[in-house]
């Protein structure tokens, strides 16, 4: 059944050549205007495409002006001078009527067409008018798309939708909680969930066998190009009586289908490579290695021990090798500004040629640093050494940043390809600089290779866990773990975190107590939903695959948030603000 529109009889993306002749109706945003001759064209924009009007009384157009609303009608005839760029380029409509349905100030913030090369300020704050940009709109349209298929893949797959609570309990899972006062208990608080990590294991505990959740997820922290600040949304998983493999073929299935759907670019095959985290850490100085690069990092502090020059002595020296023959200086000049600008000494490179080695610190590349530096990298004339020389934790921060610009800058990268790695065997626990303490390296709920057994007798800092990453093209797109469902290992694990059974029974009261009924061993996962929105649609900021994003700064800049409230909104709650203290 349908019911005519008073507005329109159709879009203005359907209209083709076969229906030359009929009298329609259609409704949208004035694209443009523009006058030729005595006769007036103007473009008709709507959510599904655009249609050319074609205006032979100027008086119909009194009023009107871009991005003002009407309604037309008319008759479909066939285009002299057709558009092959527009999906109805075939036809015009000759308007006989036209109403303004919404007027629009004759000055716009920006240009519509424009949008996207808009200063990000101005399209935040007018972000209704930025979503009209065909382009952006269709960023939205493909995460509704998404969002459907997401559904319909994991039902599919045997895994039950369940919505968990979005006010809850405040807990120590990394981040800052945004937590929410009440007028039904004052001086206490609700806090926004970071992830449903208790609900989801406490519903493997009540008997459901796979879980999924396009959750909301919170979390208080800076913004950055691949994260957006405040709230995003996650695919959360969790499976009952389920191993690290059966996540692992599970998600490889999801995964793959997923970029097969929405792209047409080479998906690596299932089952993806594995590479242990202190490997990866090796072999390519992040957790999150990009595997259409293909240069390896090599430690070779040892192979520069004696040497004397000073920027190597008493350092971790990372390198790398690549076939750089016919770059100019300034290249290699660029790469050592970009790694002072985070915050590195600089970058340091030899040249091997037919002579031998020339250029940069040549002059400190003895006869036997040359020979093992020929052997460790496998040299060929017109190769290049670039070199990172700093404390450890740093040589390996900016060594990531120059695999990841000389991949880039030399065009070693395949866009056309989606190549998937899992990081594995996570440590356990990890050092605590400010406090010395022993802390959790990944995930509190966890489970320990080993298992209570590793927690009683291994070093702390030796344990590995089975928690695992799924990256994608350099981006981590999923975080899971084997989950801790015992409750003697749940307590000796937060022990030497430094958390009594006390403070375990009051910040995870359900779960432990859930522990002691019967528990299966389950596991899971969350993809990070706008990151995996953000690869497919190939954009670099996750705030362009946003309807209403928050800026760098968490602020929406359209609606004033975050605001003050009245006094009246603090009183009701049992809240009084403190003056900032002067510093």
């Amino acid at each position: 059944m349908t019911r005519e529109n008073m507005y329109k009889t159709h879009n203005c993306g359907e209209l083709r050549l076969s229906d030359a002749g009929k009298e329609v109706r259609l409704a949208g945003w004035v694209n443009s205007i523009r006058k030729l001759g005595g006769l007036n064209f103007v473009t008709l924009r709507d959510h599904f495409g655009m249609t050319q009007l074609l205006v032979k009384d100027e008086s119909l157009l009194n009023g009107v002006n871009k991005e003002c609303t009407i309604t037309v009608e008319g008759k479909v005839l066939e285009r002299e001078s057709k558009n092959p760029k527009m999906a109805t380029g075939d036809i015009e409509v000759e308007v006989s009527a036209l109403k303004v349905l919404g007027k629009c100030q004759n000055v716009l913030p920006f240009e519509i067409n424009d949008a996207p090369n808009t200063k990000e300020e101005l399209r935040l704050k007018y972000r209704y008018l930025d979503l009209r940009n065909p382009a952006t709109h269709e960023l939205i349209v493909t995460r509704a798309k998404m969002l459907n298929f997401v559904r319909n893949k994991l039902t599919e797959m045997g895994f039950l939708e369940v919505q968990t609570p979005i006010l809850t309990s405040s807990s120590p899972e990394g981040a800052r909680d945004y937590i929410v006062p009440t007028i039904n208990a004052p001086g206490e608080f609700y806090a926004l969930p970071q992830a449903p990590q208790q609900f989801k294991q406490l519903l493997m505990v009540s008997g459901f066998d796979k879980y999924f959740q396009i959750a909301p997820c919170f979390r208080n922290e800076a913004a950055r190009a691949d994260r957006t600040p405040g709230e995003f949304y996650q695919v959360d998983m969790e499976m009952s009586f389920a191993t690290q493999e059966d996540v692992f073929y599970n998600c490889e299935e999801f995964a793959t289908s997923l970029f097969h759907e929405f792209t047409t670019k080479n998906v690596d095959t299932a089952p993806f490579i594995r590479i242990p985290y202190n490997e990866a850490i090796e072999k390519y100085c992040s957790d999150k290695p990009d595997l259409r690069n293909p240069l390896i990092v090599h430690d070779v502090t040892n192979i520069f021990k004696d040497t004397e020059f000073g920027a190597f002595q008493g350092k971790t020296i990372k390198a790398i090798s690549a076939k750089c023959d016919d770059q100019p200086r300034r290249f290699y000049d660029d790469l050592g500004k970009l790694i002072v600008s985070y915050e590195g000494k600089g970058c340091a490179w030899v040249k091997y040629t037919q002579d031998g080695f020339t250029g940069g610190i040549a002059k400190f590349v003895t006869e036997q640093v040359g020979k093992d530096l020929i052997k460790e990298f496998d040299l060929k004339v017109g190769d290049s050494i670039f070199f990172i020389a700093d404390e450890k934790d740093m040589a390996i921060k900016l060594t990531n940043v120059l695999r990841n610009e000389l991949g880039e800058k030399l065009n070693l990268i395949d866009k056309d390809r989606i190549a998937f790695c899992w990081i594995v065997d996570f440590p356990f626990f990890e050092h605590n600089e400010e406090t010395g303490n022993i802390d959790f390296a990944h995930n509190p709920f966890s489970m320990p290779q080993g298992g209570l057994d590793s927690l009683e007798h291994m070093d702390p800092y030796s344990i590995k866990a089975y928690q695992y990453d799924l990256v994608c093209n350099g981006y981590e797109t999923l975080s899971g773990a084997v989950r801790n469902h015992d409750q003697d290992l749940m307590v000796k694990a937060f022990e030497l975190a430094g958390y009594n059974e006390d403070t375990v029974k009051e910040k995870f009261g359900a779960l432990y107590n859930a522990f002691s009924y019967g528990a299966p061993p389950h596991a899971g996962c969350a993809f990070g939903f706008d990151r995996l929105l953000m690869l497919v649609t190939g954009k670099d900021i996750i705030r362009e695959v946003i309807a209403f994003p928050m800026n760098k700064n968490a602020r929406d800049l359209m609606m004033g948030a975050p605001s003050f409230v009245s006094e009246q909104q603090l009183k009701d709650v049992g809240l009084m603000l403190r003056p900032k203290e002067n510093k």
